[in-house]
């Protein structure tokens, strides 16, 4: 290879923030690195997102534990991706919950993707000699499911495609306070590499009709307010459709994905450049575009070796 990804050489330590987004809830931040939350119920703890190994999630542990001695009962998580789901075994919970279309791509792809992804990004996986192995749910949904946490509301809900085929948000009705996963994102890229450009932006109105007062990002810093809820949208927004629209167009008239991948790169860096991982999302977010707009409707799944032979091509 020409270079290495640069989620490889990214080793820097990221600054952990821990907001209160509504009355017992709170976004677990780390300057673009994913996101947790938490929800406190009357007896027990919802972990949103569950971390790549369990040496990290226990730093998440920490952070809870500076709020509430209650267990944790309970650890939801959004889709499949290693990064979201391999430190789920560190809070001990007896419920782990994800949709049935991230259950379905755990068996079909999860040793994949785990494989890939340490590969590409070795800072997240710190500890990654403490993960007993695949993640896999106790209990499972096909549209949605509500968990009360003794008087305390949670409803989960697959409200259409966007990062992956089986995203899930939870929403905490007394508080009006959504936990969106990776279909939205703050300052940050969108990792689009199995994502559906097409749904996207449907999913994101589906967001928008609920009109929370506050949002727990994938990435990025915790949206508290109608305005920064807003805001960040219409950014989530802006990043899909200008990844896709350049790379479609490419697409259209025959052209390679090298040629795509210069086509996004002029859209993109101009806006986006400065947004946490944008260079590490950027070849992967590419190849899907370029594929989505060719006619392969579901997206082809990573391999260690396929990283790197999509980008030995990037680099000509």
């Amino acid at each position: 290879m020409a270079k290495a990804f640069a989620s490889q050489g990214d080793m820097s330590e990221k600054k952990i923030t821990f907001d209160e987004v509504g009355e017992g809830l709170y976004a677990f931040t780390a300057e673009g690195d994913p996101n947790s939350g938490v929800i406190i119920g009357d007896e027990t703890v919802m972990i949103v997102e569950a971390q790549a190994t369990p040496r990290l999630a226990e730093k998440v542990i920490e952070r809870v534990r500076s709020v509430t001695d209650k267990p944790i009962s309970h650890v939801v998580l959004t889709h499949y991706h290693a990064v979201r789901v391999l430190g789920a075994s560190a809070y001990r919970a007896d419920n782990i919950i994800m949709s049935d279309a991230a259950r379905g791509m755990v068996a079909e792809r999860g040793q994949e993707d785990w494989d890939s992804e340490f590969q590409r990004f070795p800072r997240l996986f710190e500890g990654h000699e403490s993960i007993p192995g695949l993640t896999w749910p106790t209990a499972t949904f096909s549209n949605s499911m509500t968990v009360y946490l003794g008087n305390r509301r949670v409803d989960i809900k697959h409200i259409g495609r966007a990062h992956t085929a089986g995203d899930a948000i939870i929403h905490v009705p007394d508080q009006n306070v959504m936990f969106t996963g990776d279909i939205v994102e703050d300052h940050s890229a969108c990792y689009c590499g199995d994502g559906y450009f097409a749904d996207w932006g449907k999913t994101l109105d589906n967001i928008l009709a609920y009109d929370v007062d506050a949002i727990a990002p994938g990435r990025g810093g915790a949206l508290i307010g109608k305005d920064a809820v807003n805001r960040a949208i219409q950014s989530t927004r802006d990043f899909v459709e200008s990844t896709y629209r350049p790379a479609a167009r490419v697409a259209a008239r025959g052209g390679s994905l090298k040629e795509a991948w210069d086509a996004v790169r002029a859209a993109c860096d101009p806006k986006f450049a400065d947004y946490a991982i944008y260079e590490h999302c950027l070849p992967f977010n590419v190849s899907r575009a370029y594929d989505e707009a060719r006619g392969i409707a579901h997206p082809r799944i990573w391999t260690d070796k396929r990283d790197l032979e999509m980008w030995e091509e990037l680099q000509g």
